[in-house]
């Protein structure tokens, strides 16, 4: 019986094939063609040659945009060194910063139309200053004050803001990889002339969301550019114990889209690719994974200390790659930007970060109460109600409320 239903189902498929479609017929095991050589088939592409030169041909970007775009890489890497210290010291609880990758954040949120939405990782906050976000407000949400947007329901550097069309960050890993496939989907149900970038780390690639939401885009060609920063390191694992692959550009093939491979520490090609990636899905042809190949400079985040597991030799060799001296020497070579010019830029950084921060800390420390079942639903339902009755019963009663009052 078992072989009559075989047979049945041969002639009605052909060949074992599906849905009525005949397999084609393969050659023996040793005439196929050997497998694909990846470093091949996804070169590193660069622009920025180690002098600073580039071919102008391949540039898309006027010249005052890139350097806005250096300064902002600068302001960047600034704000990022400055946290640090301020978590040491102790006036804000935790920071994840992106030294070192700020030409991969920075090349590719450019590249985007202003109505893409952009859906992070948790290094992007370059991007969402870039979207628009007051600096002062970024730093807010670090002390999870009164000013913070996301009213203290988030962890420090999880912030969101919409009228630049930047998504929430989210810790939990890949999460953000579906959500921006459906945005992407549903732009296209509608009709909406937007497509979504979305971030993500190297070890992000092992996780089910990530095959998921590439699965999904691929299979309905849904307009998305999605953009593996592969730093290296997914926290103390380094990236030769993340996959067996030889590139993650070439994991593209597996869910039939494009994949391109760009040094992420030259933000002229991350820009490029990204550009084309989402001219590409405007136009109706999918979606495409970006590999920036970069690297962490420093720990995962301040709750991180990179010596327990990485040799210090190994960082040096990227430290002469850094994007943002790589850049400068292209600014310099272009006569865009002088010695003096430079030195001013950090200056007012250093100056612009300072204020902002004396801003921020000046606010009344905490949200108002009432802030605290805002956005849940679009109404508070009784439970909720009643629930922030008791917390206002219970903060009136509290000494230590009434003496922080006092104090103002």
């Amino acid at each position: 019986m078992r072989r009559e239903i075989h047979q049945n189902l041969v002639k009605r498929n052909g060949h074992g094939g599906q849905n009525g479609h005949a397999m084609p017929e393969l050659p023996p095991f040793a005439q196929r063609p050997a497998p694909h050589r990846p470093e091949k088939e996804f070169p590193l592409e660069t622009v920025l040659a180690d002098d600073g030169s580039a071919d102008l041909s391949r540039l898309h970007l006027p010249a005052e945009r890139l350097v806005s775009l250096y300064r902002l890489m600068v302001l960047n890497r600034l704000l990022d060194e400055r946290m640090i210290q301020l978590q040491r010291q102790g006036r804000i609880g935790f920071y994840i910063g992106s030294i070192g990758e700020e030409a991969t954040v920075l090349g590719a949120a450019a590249a985007m139309a202003d109505q893409d939405w952009i859906f992070p990782c948790y290094r992007e906050h370059g991007a969402a200053l870039l979207r628009g976000l007051p600096l002062q407000r970024f730093l807010c949400d670090l002390l999870g004050n009164s000013g913070d947007l996301m009213l203290g329901h988030q962890m420090p550097c999880h912030e969101a803001f919409a009228a630049g069309r930047f998504a929430s960050i989210s810790s939990p890993i890949a999460t953000q990889i579906p959500q921006a496939v459906g945005a992407g989907w549903a732009a296209r149900i509608k009709g909406d002339d937007m497509v979504p970038l979305v971030y993500f780390g190297e070890g992000a690639t092992s996780a089910n969301d990530f095959h998921t939401g590439l699965n999904f885009a691929g299979v309905r060609k849904v307009p998305v550019v999605f953009v593996c920063r592969n730093n290296g390191w997914a926290i103390s694992v380094p990236r030769e114990r993340q996959t067996a692959a030889v590139t993650f550009a070439e994991k593209a093939l597996g869910y039939g889209m494009r994949g391109e491979r760009v040094d992420g520490n030259d933000l002229l090609a991350v820009y490029e690719a990204t550009r084309l990636a989402r001219a590409r899905a405007h136009a109706g042809e999918g979606p495409t994974l970006i590999e920036c190949v970069t690297y962490r400079m420093e720990g995962h985040s301040t709750s991180d200390d990179p010596r327990a597991y990485r040799a210090p030799e190994l960082v040096e060799p990227w430290r002469k790659k850094d994007p943002i001296l790589r850049l400068k020497a292209h600014l310099a070579w272009r006569g865009l930007l002088s010695e003096a010019d430079d030195a001013a830029l950090r200056e007012q950084a250093q100056a612009e970060i300072l204020a902002a921060m004396r801003e921020a800390e000046a606010l009344p420390p905490k949200p108002p109460l009432e802030s605290l079942f805002q956005g849940v639903y679009a109404e508070p339902l009784w439970q909720q109600r009643e629930q922030l009755e008791e917390l206002r019963a219970a903060v009136d009663a509290d000494p230590r409320a009434a003496r922080l009052r006092e104090e103002g």
